[in-house]
C-alpha cells in the first residue's frame, strides 16, 4: 500500500473517536476471507439480511450474490447495517450468473461448496478446512440451489437434522454452518484472517462511509499533500 493511502486512513482516523477507531481495528483483526458465502436468487428480504447479519457477526467479510429472477433486497430493520461493513459483490448481468460467479471465485482459489441435505457431503463439524479456501454456496428459501448449481459445485455440505422437515430455513442454515467453521477456522493453525493491507482497505471504506462530507475531507488532504512536494 502506497504512503499517500497510509497517511490518508491516519488523517482519516483522527475524524472519528478513539473508541470508534479502536473497535474498527479490533473487527479488522478478525476478518477473514478464507470463507466467503455465495447466494443464488435469494429473494425474502429477512431471509437475505439475516443472512449479512450473520456474515458480520462471525467475520466474513465478502458476500457474492447471484440475482436470476430475483432481486436481493435488504431489509435494512434485520440487517442492522451489518451491509456497510461487508464486500457486497452483485452478479446480476444477463443469464447464467450463477456460473458467472463460481468462475470468478475459482479464479481466487475458492473451492465451491454447494449446501444442501439432498446430496452427501461434509457436516459442519468434519469440513475439511486444509483443503483451502472455500466459497459457501446457498440456495433459495422454497427449493434450495439450482440443479446447474448444484453440478458446478466442487463439493458439498450437509446439516443433520433429526426431524421430519428436510432442511433448515436458509437464515438458520447459514448462521449454523458459519458458526461452527469460524470456531474451527480459530482453533486451526491457519492463516484465517486477512493481511494488513487488506486491513486498510477495509478500514477506509469504513472511515469513508461514516464521516460526514468524507469525500470532501479527503480532496482537501490529497490536493494539501501534493502541494507539499
Amino acid at each position: 500500500m502506497d504512503q499517500l493511502t497510509l497517511d490518508l486512513i491516519t488523517h482519516m482516523s483522527g475524524c472519528v473517536t478513539q473508541n470508534r477507531l479502536a473497535l474498527f481495528k479490533q473487527v479488522l483483526a478478525l476478518r477473514t476471507r478464507y470463507i466467503t458465502v455465495l447466494l443464488e436468487d435469494i429473494y425474502q428480504s429477512q431471509n437475505a439480511s439475516a443472512v449479512l447479519r450473520t456474515c458480520d457477526c462471525t467475520g466474513i467479510q465478502d458476500v457474492h450474490i447471484v440475482e436470476e429472477r430475483n432481486e436481493y433486497d435488504i431489509n435494512r430493520d434485520v440487517a442492522l447495517g451489518a451491509d456497510q461493513w461487508l464486500s457486497l459483490h452483485y452478479y446480476h448481468e444477463g443469464e447464467n450468473n450463477v456460473y458467472r460467479a463460481m468462475k470468478s471465485l475459482k479464479k481466487q482459489g475458492y473451492r465451491i461448496v454447494a449446501t444442501t441435505p439432498h446430496k452427501d457431503g461434509a457436516t459442519p463439524e468434519n469440513f475439511d478446512l486444509q483443503k483451502g479456501k472455500a466459497a459457501l454456496m446457498f440456495g433459495t428459501e422454497l427449493n434450495g440451489l439450482t440443479d446447474r448449481a448444484l453440478e458446478l459445485a466442487d463439493e458439498y455440505i450437509q446439516i443433520p437434522m433429526a426431524g421430519f422437515t428436510e432442511s433448515y430455513n436458509i437464515s438458520v442454515s447459514a448462521a449454523i454452518t458459519l458458526y461452527t467453521l469460524r470456531k474451527r477456522l480459530e482453533l486451526s493453525s491457519l492463516q484465517w484472517k486477512i493481511g494488513e493491507d487488506e486491513q486498510n482497505e477495509l478500514l477506509l471504506t469504513w472511515l469513508r462511509s461514516t464521516i460526514k462530507m468524507s469525500d470532501q475531507i479527503e480532496n482537501k488532504f490529497i490536493k494539501d499533500y501534493h502541494s507539499d512536494f
